[in-house]
């Protein structure tokens, strides 16, 4: 008699264990490898010689894309390199982008 009642309190651990188990997989937020608040930008590789539409400059830089809405923007990094650099200065640049011009994704979908 001992021995059944021990089973069935064996038993009624494991199946408690096992609802809890479920339970917290129900409970579990999804996790996700890519997160949407990423900037959906495409990065050329290497550095080009941006040029303005209004040709009021044309610098080094890097060509970068934003996917969301199709405008290609021009980051200056004014040399080879494929971030900017100021040899004149301790400070960190920031390179400010321009307008380059604008791929349309909506005509791409007719």
């Amino acid at each position: 008699m001992k021995s059944n009642l021990l089973t069935q309190m064996m038993l009624a651990v494991i199946a408690i264990s096992l609802v809890a188990i479920a339970l917290r997989q129900v409970r579990t937020p999804e996790v996700r490898a890519q997160s949407p608040e990423a900037y959906p930008f495409y990065i050329e590789p290497g550095t080009r010689m941006l040029r303005a539409p209004d040709n009021s400059r044309q610098v080094l830089g890097k060509v970068v894309v934003d996917l969301r809405n199709g405008n290609i923007w021009g980051f200056p990094t004014l040399n080879q390199e494929p971030y900017p650099v100021d040899a004149m200065s301790t400070k960190v640049p920031t390179s400010q982008p321009f307008l380059l011009g604008k791929f349309d994704f909506e005509a791409a979908n007719k």
